[in-house]
């Protein structure tokens, strides 16, 4: 299934969820990182490759799936958002 991964750093991952293990660890084939600016930002926004990808499981805040016919419409190029930031533990 394709999924959708952010980490504690702020990072979107999304790719095919090959395995997993008890730990969280991630290994995703045919993975991107979405690299999505602010509106003001010149550069536009971008859809990295980075093949098969292992995402450690201490950085995982959050893994869900991808609506895979959804996410076909939406052209990533033209998507502008804030920065989320990191996550702080207490």
């Amino acid at each position: 299934e394709k999924v959708s991964v952010l980490t504690l750093d702020g990072r979107t991952m999304v790719g095919i969820l090959l395995s997993c293990d008890g730990s969280m660890n991630l290994v995703l084939k045919d993975a991107v990182e979405r690299i999505i600016r602010p509106k003001n930002d010149e550069e536009p926004s971008q859809e990295v490759p980075l093949g098969l990808y292992i995402v450690r499981g201490d950085s995982v805040a959050i893994c869900g799936r991808v609506d895979e016919e959804l996410d076909r419409t939406i052209d990533w190029n033209k998507v502008h958002g804030d920065v989320i930031g990191t996550t702080k533990h207490a």
